[in-house]
């Protein structure tokens, strides 16, 4: 079972040793039975089974806590590795990857399957007992009349074999939940990222939740729901058939066979002792099939990051990043694909150079390719045909992420941190201060142990956050997108004509996304780019390494 073999992992030893602890916590229970059996067939020996009664007890108590308490440890461990892996996947995979994947595959898989798992394997320490307590009362069953036990081994048979036919057509139901979960968190997704746009109009507020969120949420519970209830189905059959042979023991077979009262009785209460564990384990059945599918979408999707996690991780951080000179696109090409061969976009070829202390102004109109350019050059994106150099070193998979710690960015879709991650926060302290007050942030947001006081602002503040944790990173190269789309007119002007030549003059090479046109005199370059391509310099407007005149003022 792949429960299993995640549980022992690393475990191997202590599984077993929790398994066996277990089972004869279980077997303990059996003989408990055995021993209340005993003494009301001979009174007289009641007395001489107190000892073995009480040491039975202790076994029961001891041997079932030990082996839970076990248990839970290595299933916690073994979810929190999970979890972990997981997420080091996530980051170890290629960002274009992750974009194809999906935002709310990948949360899927970390919430809601992370949490099926943890159920199962909250729910092994029981199994494990429950089974002991089933294999040994069949075991005493035995002992009391073989007879009995291949009639009782007879309608288990029966009892499984449906119960497989059963299971089988619940767990198709529970893959098809799951793959329906998979679009309902999109549409979720969509629910709160798109909750200003559904207000604002009222048709496509009542589309998404007909068309949309309502069909899907209905599918996943019908699926979810016929799944269960068909492990219900099989779950009360089995109980079913205990009865039945209770009925035929009490009924039936004393016509066939003889058995003393005594032993009649020592097999009801045999049965009846079994039930509850019986139960329990077939009940458990479902938690285990769940997941057993998030198993099963967890390596999917992990099978999808590896296909491009071929980026091994920079182990440069602590000293910081490398010095450079200059950086090259040559004949760079990008393509976006869609569903058919018409659907698809093609940025390039590009061919750029960069250098230390450029500021470079990336211009176009929507869907001209702008910031693909700018995750290309960033190193989110491997360019599918032609080359980015540093210093004339060809950038590939092997040196990737350490030529991303060239860059800071602040993207149109950018994720603020509550805190300074990766930053010593004593020494960002003071620099922190300062640019809180440039940004006019300060008496709004506090720098307390490397962690703001509040991000719940505006988006424009935000983004002035955002830009405070560029600047203390201090890296080389800094890359925005339509950072000063969001400032009111003082702070786009103290953007362009303070912040950015700042940064030039400190070194720092500079690509901007903007439409701001009345500051293109602030730009040394500005890059023009029309249906992905860079324009040509002989065309009538700013070709793509000119500087526009100033203004008159």
């Amino acid at each position: 079972m792949k429960l299993l073999r995640v549980l022992t992992g690393r475990s191997r030893a202590q599984v077993v040793l929790a398994v066996a602890v277990g089972l004869a916590s279980g077997f303990a229970s059996t003989g408990l039975l055995a021993l209340v059996h005993a003494a009301t067939r001979d009174r007289g020996a009641a007395g001489m089974l107190v000892g073995a009664f009480i040491a039975l007890c202790a076994a029961r108590l001891v041997g079932g806590v030990f082996s839970e308490w076990l248990l839970i440890r290595l299933s916690q461990t073994a979810i929190y590795e999970l979890r972990t892996g997981l997420a080091r996947r996530v980051l170890d995979a290629a960002f274009r990857r992750l974009e194809q994947i999906g935002p709310h595959r990948v949360l899927s898989a970390l919430t809601d399957d992370v949490v099926s798992i943890t159920t199962a394997f909250g729910s092994l320490p029981r199994v494990c007992v429950s089974g002991a307590i089933v294999a040994g009362c069949l075991a005493y069953i035995a002992w009391l009349s073989p007879a009995a036990l291949a009639l009782v081994l007879a309608f288990m048979a029966v009892g499984i074999g449906v119960y497989q036919l059963l299971a089988a057509r619940a767990l198709s139901r529970l893959r098809a939940a799951r793959r329906k979960q998979d679009a309902m968190f999109s549409h979720l997704r969509g629910l709160t990222a798109g909750a200003k746009e559904l207000k604002l109009h009222a048709a496509r507020r009542d589309a998404f939740l007909t068309d949309l969120l309502v069909p899907t949420a209905a599918a996943f519970r019908a699926d979810n729901a016929a799944g269960l209830t068909l492990y219900a189905v099989a779950a009360n059959w089995g109980s079913l058939l205990f009865f039945v042979v209770m009925g035929l023991l009490v009924f039936a077979v004393p016509g066939w066979i003889t058995l003393p009262g005594e032993t009649l009785g020592g097999l009801l209460l045999a049965l009846i002792f079994m039930m509850a564990p019986l139960d329990l384990l077939l009940g458990t059945l479902p938690i285990l099939a769940r997941a057993r599918v998030a198993l099963d979408a967890i390596a999917a999707l992990g099978l999808s990051l590896d296909q491009a996690s071929t980026e091994p991780a920079c182990n440069r951080r602590e000293n910081g990043p490398p010095s450079w000179t200059r950086i090259e696109l040559r004949g760079v090409t990008h393509t976006y694909r869609g569903r058919t061969a018409d659907e698809r976009f093609t940025l390039g070829p590009i061919d750029l150079t960069i250098e230390p202390g450029d500021l470079l102004f990336l211009v176009g109109g929507n869907g001209s390719g702008k910031t693909t350019l700018m995750k290309l050059v960033a190193g989110l994106y491997a360019p599918e045909s032609g080359a980015v150099l540093l210093d004339g070193c060809r950038v590939g998979d092997r040196n990737r992420d350490c030529y991303r710690q060239l860059f800071s960015a602040v993207f149109a879709d950018f994720h603020l941190f509550d805190r300074l991650l990766g930053l010593d926060a004593t020494q960002a302290a003071t620099a922190a201060r300062e640019h809180l007050a440039r940004l006019q942030l300060d008496g709004i947001v506090s720098l307390n142990a490397g962690r703001f006081s509040s991000t719940d602002l505006s988006q424009g503040q935000r983004k002035r956050l955002a830009l405070l944790v560029a600047y203390l990173e201090d890296r080389p190269l800094c890359v925005f997108d339509e950072w000063a789309a969001d400032q009111e007119p003082a702070m786009r002007d103290r953007f362009y004509r303070q912040l950015l030549p700042e940064l030039k003059a400190r070194g720092t090479a500079v690509l901007v996304v903007t439409h701001d046109d009345r500051y293109f005199d602030a730009a040394d370059r500005i890059i023009r780019l029309d249906y992905g391509r860079i324009a040509s310099p002989d065309r009538d407007d700013d070709g793509p390494c000119v500087r526009p005149p100033a203004p008159a003022r």
